[in-house]
């Protein structure tokens, strides 16, 4: 029998121990990787505790149920509750969304993801992969858009996009609109099943709005994440479900030995 997402913020929901279970066996892989990828550093083991004991409180709001795409959704709210535990480092430079918008207001749809990919601090190549565009093709637009805000602002550097790319993701994630696009639509696109019609409109609308630029990137990111993790082991997991307080399952003898699932 297939254990599902939805079953599993189901049972985290109601506190039962399987639900935990599952829950860091197959997602504390990737709570690795996002905090890696946007710290910058070596994943802080102690932080790790923490972050993981405050998802766990009831308050944290993650374990609900999220239709018609249980998993990605689940991780696409997860990585903003990572992020949103990180602090913000002070730029050299500081830029605001409002700035960007008029700066890079001549991109296409496709262009702004690919500059909007720097501020997730994805590079060229890794941008591409997420975007399914050659990494030439990224990086001549990101240096079209590096011209473009250079044009606007007094001081300028190469990194500024990437140096303020935590407060740029908070802000358009807190700037939705009542014409702004749901998690199904983004998933329609992403997985082919949107008419060419339904997305000529949904593409001029996410266009002119920076929260649907970054909603469509972050749900990019998370296929790529889901895609490249791999659940932990049963000792591996062991040690973070006694951090959580969760027991760990005691299985049979005879399936320990002989490494039975």
């Amino acid at each position: 029998m297939v254990y599902t997402c939805f079953q599993m913020v189901r049972d985290c929901r109601a506190d039962q121990p399987q639900g935990w279970r599952y829950f860091v066996s197959t997602y504390v892989p990737v709570i690795r990787k996002i905090l890696a990828h946007y710290a910058g550093t070596e994943v802080d083991e102690t932080e790790l505790d923490r972050l993981l004991l405050s998802l766990r409180r009831p308050e944290s709001n993650l374990f609900r149920s999220l239709e018609p795409s249980p998993e990605r959704s689940f991780v696409a709210e997860m990585r903003q509750a990572i992020l949103a535990s990180l602090p913000a480092p002070e730029p050299e430079i500081a830029l605001d969304l409002a700035t960007v918008t008029e700066a890079l207001e001549p991109l296409t749809m496709t262009e702004k993801h690919a500059a909007w990919f720097e501020t997730m601090r994805y590079d060229a190549a890794s941008a591409g992969e997420l975007m399914r565009v050659a990494p030439a093709t990224v990086q001549k637009i990101r240096d079209r858009a590096a011209d473009l805000l250079r044009g606007k602002l007094d001081q300028w550097n190469r990194t500024l996009l990437a140096d303020n790319g935590l407060a740029l993701g908070r802000e358009a994630a807190a700037a939705s609109g009542k014409d702004c696009l749901p998690v199904k639509a983004f998933l329609d696109i992403l997985d082919g099943r949107t008419t060419w019609r339904e997305r000529e409109t949904m593409e001029r609308h996410v266009n002119t709005c920076w929260h649907c630029v970054d909603h469509n990137a972050r749900m990019q990111e998370v296929i790529g994440l889901l895609r490249s993790c791999k659940p932990l082991d049963e000792a591996a997991s062991a040690r973070y479900l006694k951090v959580i307080g969760v027991e760990a399952e005691r299985r049979p003898v005879w399936k320990r030995m002989f490494g039975a699932g």
